[in-house]
């Protein structure tokens, strides 16, 4: 029997139906809004996995091309590994689901959401994460849902519901949650003010609640029973937590004191080591069993020394950012460079210029498009002390960087005040929180070591929360631990005069926008923070280019000109990069980048093109070479290859009885250009 709910939302309906595909799932739902359409499966297992003490949840988003009438470009025809815009949804989908399922819950869980049409105007993203919230409520797995998602805008004081794809403005905000609170929040920004984007996040939060009734309704008709999952007793006790705790709290309290990230993980081995001997002698009682218990003990010992003392694991207070020392101009040869150490992170950011024909071409499912501005985040397994495969970005890699990219996007200059192609690479050296944030101050500054003309300075800053009831604490730089114990990640970057990045993930379900506002304040101040230490290393960008970068400048000819600086079948265009030791583009509007290592370079090929697309200037002078004598004068080539003739009467001011008394073949001369006569022929003179 198939079930459908739809209402009008943005401007278009929004629809969700389920039971006419997919019904061997678990759980499925069809969501279309305008064409653009996502079916969303999810299937569970129906035995809690054995081998894992963690909840095994896999998210796929899937992009078929024949949902915009495309066959896919490159040699193989097939849609293969994930794209990147893949991957980054997968991650937007499965952040705001995973803390809303039961803590017991370990059957393992695969969600799928495949785009099935596409209308090139309404994007894919947020659909697929209100399908996959809609086809896990209708599946009866222990869900505490439903969610939903939208997509708001900003342009002249007013917010926009899902901006048609397209349509940019000052922000690009995804956010998404439960009716109660918001889970999690994907943005970036043209430097917003903080009441500007809590703004737009209450303006989002209110926006999708009517989806969130939709998806309620729809459970309501077509939902299958709810899976049972045994009663947590929060004030039971735990007699195996209990005897941990009363016999090595001690030493737990000891090992945190550790000044370095190493130095507590030790400690905290030869705490455990000794646990797992003081219970060896109980058979029931297993290493894993120990393992989940100290980890227990660890995480209430670090988050009552915050909620009770206003203490974190290092000492620092809540608002505190640890040490910062940047230093640019780090790598030789390359074209800018900067390391920016925060405690024990550190991120080495290597920016390069090229041409366009360095950007990256990305076969989308609305076509093609250029990329000219790349942001490569490296997580190494040295970073944190650790022996791993080296090999492709994983997920985590490629939405680090993603965010890094549009911190600084926002910053960086057009492509007709600087036609650069502009790729960094941000290689984490060392990390113990908060990489990411690192990977936007060290971009920052190696943009600004290149002489990359950016609009302002960019930093970064991770906050947590620790959360229990009523009770809470703000952290400002959250370390790794501090991560990994807390209940929520919330990343803020921008610069003196505004935000240009935001991400926030939660581990609860939701938190108060009075709880998010003061975040963000105490945010901003660890912003100012870091942006005077960075100043430290540049206070604006360089004047001049790396003398290591490829010159380059810009020129518009005459569409009708193409053809003759291309030349047939390349040849003019060719014999121009041979001569001038230049790279070359031109594209179809006429407008022509060329790049090169000096300035002659540039000169040369400059001169050779506008010899050939523009016709010379009346009253200049020009190099000419006599390239035939006539009685009446010499025939010269003076501009490019053009030619014109020199008449006798003005190759002097005394009367010339032989031409060959001035000029002869061969020689260099110096001509003006006076114009054509009636038949379009050159006119020429001498006499300058």
């Amino acid at each position: 029997m198939v079930f459908k709910e739809e209402i009008s939302w943005g401007g278009r309906v929004l629809s969700i139906e389920t039971g006419k595909f997919a019904n061997q799932a678990t759980g499925s739902a069809m969501v279309r809004y305008g064409d653009s359409i996502v079916l969303c499966t999810v299937v569970a297992d129906d035995k809690p996995s054995a081998e894992n003490d963690f909840f095994p949840l896999t998210v796929n988003y899937i992009e078929k091309y024949y949902a915009a009438g495309r066959i896919p470009g490159g040699f193989v025809k097939r849609e293969g590994r994930p794209s990147e815009r893949e991957v980054l949804i997968s991650r937007l989908i499965d952040r705001p689901i995973r803390p809303l399922f039961h803590q017991l819950f370990k059957n393992e869980t695969q969600i799928i959401c495949t785009v099935l049409s596409f209308d090139n105007e309404n994007d894919t993203d947020i659909i697929s994460i209100i399908g996959a919230s809609a086809a896990l409520a209708i599946s009866g797995v222990p869900f505490f849902g439903p969610i939903a998602a939208a997509k708001i805008g900003y342009e002249n004081g007013e917010f926009i519901l899902n901006p048609k794809i397209g349509h940019e403005t000052r922000l690009n905000l995804t956010i998404a949650g439960t009716k109660d609170g918001v889970m999690m929040v994907e943005s970036g920004a043209k430097e917003l003010s903080e009441t500007e984007m809590l703004s737009a996040l209450k303006f989002g939060h209110q926006s999708f609640q009517p989806v969130i009734d939709i998806i309620n309704k729809l459970t309501e008709k077509a939902g299958k029973a709810k899976w049972p999952i045994p009663d947590i007793d929060e004030n039971a006790e735990d007699p195996l937590l209990n005897e941990i705790s009363d016999n090595f709290m001690n030493d737990i309290e000891s090992a945190y004191n550790g000044e370095t990230k190493h130095e507590r993980n030790v400690a905290l081995k030869a705490v455990f080591a000794n646990i797992v001997s003081h219970f060896a002698e109980r058979e029931e009682v297993t290493e894993e069993i120990l393992s989940a218990k100290f980890h227990d003990i660890c995480s209430i010992f670090v988050r009552n020394k915050l909620l009770k003392y206003g203490k974190r694991i290092d000492n620092r207070t809540c608002a505190d950012i640890r040490p910062i020392n940047v230093e640019v101009s780090v790598l030789p040869k390359v074209h800018g460079s900067a390391v920016f150490n925060r405690g024990e992170t550190q991120a080495l950011a290597i920016a390069t210029l090229g041409t366009s024909q360095d950007e990256q071409i990305v076969d989308a499912l609305g076509g093609e498009y250029k990329e000219r501005f790349l942001l490569h985040y490296n997580f190494p397994p040295f970073s944190v002390g650790e022996i791993g495969r080296l090999g492709s970005p994983g997920r985590r890699e490629i939405g680090h960087g993603k965010l890094a990219w549009k911190a600084i996007d926002a910053v960086l200059p057009s492509k007709e005040e600087f036609p650069y192609a502009i790729r960094i690479v941000s290689e984490v050296l060392s990390c113990n929180g908060s990489s990411s944030m690192a990977t936007v101050c060290g971009s920052s500054l190696a943009l600004m070591d290149a002489g990359v003309p950016i609009k302002n300075a960019v930093a970064g800053i991770a906050m947590g929360l620790i959360i229990d009831g009523e009770n809470y604490v703000i952290l400002s730089d959250i370390m790794g631990e501090e991560d990994h114990l807390g209940d929520m990640d919330f990343k803020v970057a921008g610069t003196k005069d505004g935000i240009t990045a935001l991400q926030m993930d939660l581990k609860v379900n939701g938190v108060s926008f009075d709880i998010m506002e003061k975040a963000m304040k105490q945010a901003q101040e660890g912003r100012m923070h870091i942006l005077a230490k960075m100043s430290e290393g540049l206070t604006e960008s360089r004047k001049e280019l790396s003398e290591n970068a490829p010159k380059l400048t810009s020129i518009s000819i005459p569409k009708d000109k193409i053809r003759d600086v291309i030349g047939t079948g390349g040849k003019v265009i060719r014999e121009i990069i041979e001569k001038s030791n230049t790279k070359i583009d031109i594209d179809d509007d006429g407008n022509v980048t060329v790049a090169a290592q000096n300035s002659n370079s540039l000169k040369i090929a400059l001169d050779m093109i506008k010899e050939i697309a523009f016709d010379p200037e009346e009253g200049a002078v020009y190099n000419a070479t006599v390239v035939k004598i006539m009685d009446f004068g010499a025939f010269v080539r003076f501009y490019g290859t053009r030619e014109g003739l020199v008449h006798v009467s003005t190759m002097s001011e005394e009367r010339v009885e032989k031409v060959t008394d001035i000029v002869n073949e061969g020689d260099e001369i110096k001509v003006k250009f006076l114009g054509y006569d009636n038949k379009g022929r050159a006119k020429l003179t001498m006499k300058i």
